[in-house]
Protein backbone atom coordinates (compact mmCIF):
# COMPACT_ATOMS: atom_id res chain seq x y z
CA UNK A 1 0.00 0.00 0.00
CA UNK A 2 0.92 3.19 -1.02
CA UNK A 3 0.51 6.99 -0.07
CA UNK A 4 1.17 10.61 -0.83
CA UNK A 5 2.61 12.64 1.94
CA UNK A 6 3.66 16.88 0.91
CA UNK A 7 6.86 17.06 1.27
CA UNK A 8 8.94 18.22 4.29
CA UNK A 9 12.19 19.83 5.44
CA UNK A 10 12.43 16.78 7.76
CA UNK A 11 12.32 14.30 4.53
CA UNK A 12 15.57 15.92 3.59
CA UNK A 13 18.35 13.09 4.00
CA UNK A 14 16.11 10.37 3.14
CA UNK A 15 15.06 12.72 -0.28
CA UNK A 16 18.53 13.58 -0.89
CA UNK A 17 19.33 9.72 -0.45
CA UNK A 18 16.61 8.62 -2.82
CA UNK A 19 18.13 11.28 -6.09
CA UNK A 20 21.39 10.43 -5.61
CA UNK A 21 20.63 6.45 -5.57
CA UNK A 22 18.42 7.09 -8.35
CA UNK A 23 20.35 9.42 -10.38
CA UNK A 24 21.30 7.57 -13.24
CA UNK A 25 18.14 5.74 -13.73
CA UNK A 26 16.60 9.42 -14.15
CA UNK A 27 18.92 10.48 -16.60
CA UNK A 28 18.04 7.36 -18.59
CA UNK A 29 14.35 9.11 -19.31
CA UNK A 30 14.64 13.19 -18.31
CA UNK A 31 17.43 15.44 -18.85
CA UNK A 32 20.10 15.76 -16.07
CA UNK A 33 19.33 18.08 -13.41
CA UNK A 34 22.77 18.64 -13.72
CA UNK A 35 25.76 18.55 -10.92
CA UNK A 36 24.82 21.19 -8.66
CA UNK A 37 21.30 19.42 -7.94
CA UNK A 38 23.04 16.83 -6.11
CA UNK A 39 25.95 18.86 -4.26
CA UNK A 40 24.04 18.46 -0.38
CA UNK A 41 24.20 22.24 0.08
CA UNK A 42 22.59 22.84 -3.40
CA UNK A 43 20.35 20.32 -2.60
CA UNK A 44 19.17 21.56 0.69
CA UNK A 45 18.54 25.14 -0.60
CA UNK A 46 16.58 23.83 -3.77
CA UNK A 47 14.23 22.04 -1.33
CA UNK A 48 13.76 25.21 0.62
CA UNK A 49 12.41 26.84 -2.67
CA UNK A 50 10.35 24.02 -3.58
CA UNK A 51 9.14 24.41 -0.11
CA UNK A 52 8.60 28.02 -0.26
CA UNK A 53 6.53 27.83 -3.68
CA UNK A 54 4.28 24.81 -1.85
CA UNK A 55 3.88 27.43 0.76
CA UNK A 56 2.71 30.17 -1.36
CA UNK A 57 0.32 27.73 -3.12
CA UNK A 58 1.97 28.01 -6.74
CA UNK A 59 3.38 24.44 -6.47
CA UNK A 60 2.37 21.07 -4.14
CA UNK A 61 5.49 18.72 -3.77
CA UNK A 62 4.45 15.00 -2.18
CA UNK A 63 6.31 12.05 -1.57
CA UNK A 64 5.32 8.70 -2.59
CA UNK A 65 5.89 6.22 0.40
CA UNK A 66 5.43 2.97 1.43
CA UNK A 67 3.61 2.11 4.68
CA UNK A 68 7.21 1.99 6.42
CA UNK A 69 7.59 5.28 5.19
CA UNK A 70 10.18 4.60 2.83
CA UNK A 71 10.52 7.30 -0.14
CA UNK A 72 9.44 5.07 -3.44
CA UNK A 73 8.99 8.57 -5.61
CA UNK A 74 7.87 11.95 -6.18
CA UNK A 75 4.82 13.47 -7.47
CA UNK A 76 4.41 17.26 -8.26
CA UNK A 77 1.68 19.80 -9.45
CA UNK A 78 3.56 22.67 -10.49
CA UNK A 79 2.70 25.95 -12.21
CA UNK A 80 -0.64 26.49 -10.64
CA UNK A 81 -2.74 28.47 -13.14
CA UNK A 82 -5.57 29.54 -10.56
CA UNK A 83 -7.42 31.30 -13.41
CA UNK A 84 -7.35 28.37 -15.36
CA UNK A 85 -7.69 26.03 -12.33
CA UNK A 86 -4.56 23.88 -14.30
CA UNK A 87 -1.49 22.79 -13.05
CA UNK A 88 1.34 20.28 -14.11
CA UNK A 89 1.92 17.20 -13.32
CA UNK A 90 5.78 15.43 -13.01
CA UNK A 91 6.66 12.37 -11.26
CA UNK A 92 9.68 9.93 -10.54
CA UNK A 93 9.99 6.51 -9.14
CA UNK A 94 12.94 4.67 -8.17
CA UNK A 95 14.24 2.21 -10.30
CA UNK A 96 13.93 -0.42 -7.78
CA UNK A 97 10.10 0.04 -7.50
CA UNK A 98 9.85 0.93 -11.27
CA UNK A 99 7.00 -1.46 -12.65
CA UNK A 100 5.20 -2.25 -9.70
CA UNK A 101 2.04 -0.14 -10.65
CA UNK A 102 3.17 2.88 -8.21
CA UNK A 103 3.65 5.26 -10.68
CA UNK A 104 -0.39 4.88 -11.32
CA UNK A 105 -1.53 4.63 -8.06
CA UNK A 106 0.34 8.07 -7.12
CA UNK A 107 -1.40 9.43 -10.01
CA UNK A 108 -4.37 8.24 -9.08
CA UNK A 109 -3.91 9.54 -5.96
CA UNK A 110 -3.05 12.83 -6.76
CA UNK A 111 -5.75 12.86 -9.55
CA UNK A 112 -8.48 13.15 -6.50
CA UNK A 113 -6.13 15.69 -4.19
CA UNK A 114 -6.14 17.68 -7.31
CA UNK A 115 -10.17 17.53 -7.89
CA UNK A 116 -11.22 17.26 -4.58
CA UNK A 117 -8.81 19.39 -2.43
CA UNK A 118 -7.41 22.07 -4.66
CA UNK A 119 -10.25 21.79 -7.00
CA UNK A 120 -8.85 22.23 -10.12
CA UNK A 121 -10.38 21.68 -13.69
CA UNK A 122 -7.44 20.13 -15.83
CA UNK A 123 -3.71 18.87 -14.68
CA UNK A 124 -1.29 18.79 -18.16
CA UNK A 125 1.74 16.91 -18.24
CA UNK A 126 4.78 15.90 -20.69
CA UNK A 127 7.02 13.33 -20.61
CA UNK A 128 9.94 12.36 -23.65
CA UNK A 129 9.08 10.09 -26.73
CA UNK A 130 11.03 7.64 -25.96
CA UNK A 131 9.44 7.26 -21.97
CA UNK A 132 7.26 4.54 -23.41
CA UNK A 133 6.19 3.86 -19.49
CA UNK A 134 5.51 7.22 -18.43
CA UNK A 135 3.11 7.37 -21.26
CA UNK A 136 1.17 4.43 -20.38
CA UNK A 137 1.23 5.67 -16.98
CA UNK A 138 -0.59 8.36 -18.19
CA UNK A 139 -3.19 7.47 -20.88
CA UNK A 140 -4.34 4.50 -18.46
CA UNK A 141 -5.31 7.38 -15.81
CA UNK A 142 -7.16 9.27 -18.37
CA UNK A 143 -4.70 11.80 -19.55
CA UNK A 144 -4.59 12.39 -23.42
CA UNK A 145 -2.21 13.34 -25.84
CA UNK A 146 -2.43 17.00 -26.93
CA UNK A 147 0.85 17.48 -28.86
CA UNK A 148 4.50 17.12 -30.01
CA UNK A 149 7.66 19.11 -29.86
CA UNK A 150 10.97 17.94 -31.20
CA UNK A 151 13.88 20.01 -29.93
CA UNK A 152 17.33 18.83 -28.69
CA UNK A 153 19.37 18.92 -25.56
CA UNK A 154 22.69 19.05 -25.06
CA UNK A 155 23.17 18.83 -28.94
CA UNK A 156 20.78 15.55 -29.06
CA UNK A 157 17.30 15.34 -30.69
CA UNK A 158 14.69 14.74 -27.99
CA UNK A 159 10.83 14.60 -28.27
CA UNK A 160 8.43 15.53 -25.88
CA UNK A 161 4.91 14.45 -26.10
CA UNK A 162 2.45 16.63 -24.28
CA UNK A 163 -0.94 15.53 -22.40
CA UNK A 164 -3.86 16.63 -20.81
CA UNK A 165 -6.40 15.65 -18.60
CA UNK A 166 -9.89 17.67 -17.79
CA UNK A 167 -12.21 16.66 -14.96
Amino acid sequence: MIHIAPMQMEDEDRLYAFELNNRKYFEKFVPSRGEAFYQKEDFRNRLHELLKEQASGTSYFYLIKDTDGEILGRINLTDMRSSQKMAFLGYRVGEKHAGKGIAGKAVELLKVEAEKTLRLKSIKAQTTADNIASQKVLEKKGFKETSREDTAYEGKPLTFVYYQLTF
